[in-house]
């Protein structure tokens, strides 16, 4: 079986990632509304909290560029199985995911995936719906 697009994005950035601590490399890719892929890598730090995540890196490029809404997720990394964004990141996606219906595909290196939704992901997801007054 051969990657997806969005998923051989993640695969080739997530050589570049900086993980001399936990030797752990993830790649992380996003598709927006317009067709174009962003991608990001793990970037640790010796103080641990310091670093960064594949899926908050993709989101800064897509940032950067002007973009600001994401239509479909893609995460990799070296795992005996899909290893799936953590909760800061979960939170990150939501923010910026087209509806909570956005596909976040995670992979191994070997090839095993498993789908899901942002929504999935992230239930009872706090949302700006949540800061407007009555």
């Amino acid at each position: 079986m051969s990657d997806t697009p969005l998923i051989a994005a993640a695969r080739a950035i997530r050589e570049n990632a900086y993980a001399p601590y936990s030797n752990f490399n993830v790649g992380a890719a996003m598709r927006t509304p317009t067709g174009a892929v962003y991608a990001g890598v793990n970037v640790e730090n010796v103080a641990y909290p310091e670093g960064t995540c594949a899926e908050a890196g993709a989101i800064a490029a897509m940032a950067a560029a002007g973009e600001y809404a994401i239509a479909e997720v893609a995460v990799i990394a070296d795992s005996p199985t899909p290893v799936p964004p953590c909760g800061g990141c979960r939170q990150k996606l939501r923010e910026f995911a087209v509806n909570g219906d956005v596909k976040v595909t995670m992979a191994t290196t070997d090839g095993a995936t498993l789908t899901m939704t942002v929504s999935e992901l992230l239930p009872g997801a706090f949302g700006a719906e949540h800061m407007e007054k009555g």
